[in-house]
């Protein structure tokens, strides 16, 4: 199995029957949609679709049925060696080959004829004998879901896993054409939440005009796309749902649009030009009335207003206590090299880290209720809770206990042992560094490790973590490696507050004062 298969951002272009039983036509299209993937520079495949008609269909069916499908299938019948002329064309043209197989004999002529990835289609997806069949072809796979429901997406999804394929899944609506109130493009979304880390696509069956949905399907996070292609002719009518290579054109620029449109998951530093139109709506502080040298200054002395001076303190970093370092005269503007701002209290560093540990929660979809104890551990000082430090959310303590422990991005928590305690950590979301009895490891999503009583241990994090402690019951039982800790109070190491603790958490010293320490 080709486990480094990267589905992300391929284009699957769905030959299907449109070579009509002809090779020259198939060819044709093999070497029109090629020349469009060249010119838009994406990573593209053909797919194919085998059917071992002499098997596939009742012997009945034959030599005449009224069953259309069967029609078709017989209509456009192509024999293995003018399949292997298509998929060499397509190597020829730089594609990559997918092939949809419909039954467990084209599967071994997929193999042999070294197609890199299978594709599972939507009326097969609970044909448990082929999927067997195909789990056990060791080739990438891709399954559409048209038709199915969560439960059914669920059971292949167990299936391809216990046989460790390398797998990636389509929405699909199996209407063709497929109309709006049919498209369900939110779905996508829904897949991607359902099963992280699998790379969720978007098999398409709208009309090929319409590129309005190609960007939606972008927006809500499809990382892979499929599309039926065909050429028209004087003699060939192309079906509702395919797109000629002008189409397949429009279509790609429609995706690459999107993508422009949507940019990155991560959020962007604003751009000077956005930089410019915030400041020119920025309000400055300005004087009520004269106001002579060393005041400290009220509210009521000042008041806010446009347009904003460079240099001058603006209405979002007012405090009461600033003190002037020179007289103001009427409507003069508070400039920042003439006043003198008041330090923050340390407790402000770790009321200003609460809202990040919530969205951090909130983007691990993680959900506290409103009854939980919080502490913030501060190992050297609230000062320094930004590096040194962690937030330990107590869900329970009894003769069992759960925590949740929530450390920023480049938090660490120092070395120690537990007397009586034993605990497992177990990853929910972030990465977590640990260093236990002298053995570091790197604990993903899904992770463990265990923590026996007299044990040193320390953990950190790059990317800001969240993970579960399971322990025996926690007594404050904790001894530092850095003796210094140890001399200090559990109070003066650990702020313990109800909930969130927002009318809690003491106001303190000054940051620097000696106090703090």
């Amino acid at each position: 199995m080709d486990a480094q298969f990267d589905f992300k951002q391929l284009f699957v272009l769905d030959l299907a029957n449109n070579h009509q039983g002809s090779i020259e036509h198939g060819l044709s299209i093999v070497r029109s949609v090629a020349d469009v993937v060249s010119k838009h520079g994406v990573r593209a495949a053909l797919k194919l679709q085998f059917r071992q008609l002499d098997t596939f269909i009742h012997p009945t069916h034959h030599e005449q049925s009224d069953v259309k499908m069967v029609q078709r299938f017989l209509s456009t019948r192509f024999e293995r060696h003018q399949f292997q002329q298509l998929v060499d064309e397509t190597r020829a043209q730089g594609l990559l080959t997918i092939c949809t197989p419909f039954d467990e004999a084209s599967v071994s002529v997929i193999v042999d004829m070294a197609f890199d990835v299978l594709k599972v289609a939507s009326c097969s997806a609970k044909d448990w004998p082929l999927l067997e069949e195909i789990a056990g072809a060791g080739k990438p796979v891709i399954v559409s879901t048209g038709g199915l429901d969560l439960n059914d997406i669920d059971a292949v999804m167990s299936f391809l896993q216990h046989r460790a394929v390398h797998f990636a899944l389509m929405h699909c609506v199996s209407i063709y054409p497929t109309p709006d109130d049919r498209m369900a493009l939110h779905q996508i979304a829904v897949l991607r939440r359902r099963y992280p880390g699998v790379t969720i696509g978007w098999s398409t069956h709208e009309r090929p005009e319409d590129t309005v949905p190609v960007g939606i399907a972008v927006a809500k996070g499809a990382e892979m796309f499929e599309r039926h292609v065909g050429l028209a002719t004087d003699a060939i009518e192309l079906n509702a749902y395919s797109s000629t290579p002008d189409q397949l054109h429009a279509w790609f620029d429609a995706h690459r649009r999107a993508v422009t449109l949507c940019g990155p998951e991560q959020r962007p530093a604003s751009s000077p030009e956005e930089r410019d139109a915030i400041d020119a709506l920025r309000r400055g502080v300005f004087a009520h009335s004269s106001i002579p040298a060393g005041t400290e200054l009220t509210r009521e002395m000042v008041y806010f207003a446009m347009p904003y001076n460079e240099g001058q303190l603006e209405s979002g970093a007012w405090k009461d206590g600033i003190v002037t370092g020179a007289s103001l005269d009427t409507d003069d503007a508070l400039r920042v090299d003439r006043i003198t701002i008041p330090v923050e209290a340390d407790a402000a560093v770790i009321k200003k880290a609460i809202h990040e540990v919530k969205a951090m929660l909130n983007e691990a979809m993680i959900h506290l209720g409103s009854e939980f104890t919080i502490e913030y551990s501060h190992h050297y000082g609230m000062a320094n809770f930004a590096e040194t430090g962690a937030v330990l959310v107590e869900c329970v303590n009894r003769e069992y206990c759960k925590k949740l422990i929530v450390q920023l991005p480049g938090q660490r928590h120092p070395s120690h042992y537990h007397a009586t305690k034993e605990e497992t950590f177990q990853v929910l979301h972030g990465v977590l560094h640990c260093e236990i009895d002298g053995h570091y490891k790197v604990l993903h999503p899904g992770d463990t490790a265990l923590v026996m009583p007299g044990v040193f241990h320390s953990f950190w994090t790059e990317t800001g973590v969240i993970f579960e402690e399971i322990s025996t019951q926690d007594t404050g039982d904790s001894f530092y490696q850095d003796k210094k800790i140890n001399k200090l109070t559990r109070a003066e190491r650990k702020t313990k507050v109800d909930h969130w603790g927002r009318f809690q958490i003491p106001t303190g010293p000054p940051v620097g004062d000696a106090a703090s320490r």
